[in-house]
């Protein structure tokens, strides 16, 4: 399994610098040859065990860019069979820019594209960027390998998710690895206002509901490699979130949630410290949205393991030992638990007088995500309302979720 890196922004700022440009180029001109792909997926980079590979292009031949980043060179391969490079090392942008250019010519394609940076503060065309720009190898090697055991984890992530998700991919405009989580709604109109981005774009990226997570290597408002999460539209009290591990927290200027890297890659087990900060930022994201979670999501999937469809896993239900909803009372505090295989869901609340119950909290691990645990969860608290004569006020953003889609519960709840 590969390692986490140490790795220090401030060390290669200049050779980042450099790579994002010239991944730009490379980047903009795949941009010019794919057919649109919703969120400007047509446009990204993949994470290989060399470096970064555009994937075939529709251009002459087929072509396909990799960024070999083991030996420093930039590789194309066509369809007719050729595959030509030129060595990654210190040199200008414009350099960089005529020695792409003529590799597509030389592979039988039409190297035509937009010729100026996005994203990048005071953008000089490419062709026009003759300052010269430092080469550091080892750097470039140490971030290669942070991608790729970030990739490993952004993809495990995805495994729990039967929702629209994207593919971990990078995106050259910020220079960042994502990985996004779709709710299936539709999204209010992103105001724009991206510096060197056009609003068109930031507009069909965002014009669906997101929960969204990446890497940065450092730069952008932060001088030091970290992870991020977001939401758009962020729902009411996100950014108040409780979310793991310790290190995370919500970054004012960025408006997201920001995990530095280095408590990733000094952390025990650095792949799980890591899924915490997905997890939590979605579920967050997820809860105080409303989005259906029962919905979208499964467990996690596992090598060699097809998922049961949730049709099957209905019925094999009552066959668990213990599949009935238990509940612990209390004076004042009190939980509905179940447990399925070992695994334990629990929704806890509060007594607040003789007749009101305030659900607070709901947890439901990854084993038991997708079969309608929450539900169950909650449909017998209302239950035992009902029984009960008490009223149910959900503080806890899924139970309140779960309840908005039930008006037939409505007659023992009041919201908040």
């Amino acid at each position: 399994m590969t390692k986490w890196p140490q790795l220090d922004y401030l060390g290669w700022r200049e050779t980042c610098s450099a790579l994002h440009l010239y991944l730009q180029i490379v980047g903009k001109y795949r941009l010019a040859h794919t057919p649109w792909l919703n969120h400007s997926w047509n446009a990204t980079f993949y994470v290989t065990p060399r470096g970064l590979s555009t994937s075939p292009i529709p251009d002459g031949p087929g072509i396909e860019i990799l960024f070999d980043l083991l030996e420093h060179r930039v590789v194309g391969a066509c369809g007719a069979g050729r595959t030509l490079s030129f060595p990654l090392g210190p040199t200008t942008v414009a350099d960089f820019h005529a020695r792409f250019v003529q590799l597509v010519s030389d592979l039988g394609g039409t190297p035509t594209f937009n010729g100026s940076p996005n994203e990048v503060p005071f953008p000089v065309p490419f062709a026009e960027d003759d300052r010269d720009r430092p080469y550091d190898g080892d750097a470039v090697q140490s971030f290669h390998q942070a991608l790729i055991a970030t990739d490993r984890v952004f993809n495990r992530f995805r495994t729990a998710f039967l929702g629209k998700s994207s593919p971990v991919h990078l995106f050259w405009g910020a220079l960042d690895l994502a990985v996004t989580r779709f709710s299936g709604r539709r999204a209010p109109l992103h105001p724009g206002g991206i510096p060197a981005l056009p609003d068109d774009v930031a507009q069909e990226a965002y014009d669906r509901e997101v929960s969204s997570a990446g890497f940065w290597p450092g730069g952008g408002g932060i001088e030091y490699p970290a992870f991020y999460a977001y939401a758009y539209p962020a729902p009411g009290s996100y950014r108040a979130a409780s979310v793991k591990p310790e290190g995370a927290f919500w970054h004012e200027t960025l408006s997201e949630f920001v995990l530095p890297y280095e408590a990733v890659q000094s952390a025990a087990d650095p792949d799980e410290a890591l899924m915490a900060f997905l997890v939590s930022t979605y579920e967050a994201a997820a809860d105080l949205g409303g989005w259906d979670r029962d919905l979208l999501e499964c467990s996690p999937g596992k090598p060699r393991q097809v998922r049961p469809p949730d049709a099957v896993q209905a019925v094999a239900a009552p066959m668990h030992g213990k599949e009935a909803v238990e509940r612990e009372d209390g004076p004042t505090k009190g939980r509905y638990r179940l447990v399925i295989d070992g695994a334990e869901a629990e929704m806890t609340y509060s007594r607040a007088g003789e007749g009101l119950i305030i659900i607070d909290h709901t947890e439901v691990p990854a084993a038991l995500r997708g079969r309608k645990i929450g539900e169950r969860l909650v449909r017998q608290a209302i239950e035992d309302a009902r029984r009960d004569g008490v009223i149910i006020m959900p503080l806890c953003p899924f139970a309140k979720a779960q309840i908005s889609r039930h008006p037939d519960w409505q007659d023992v709840v009041r919201m908040a």
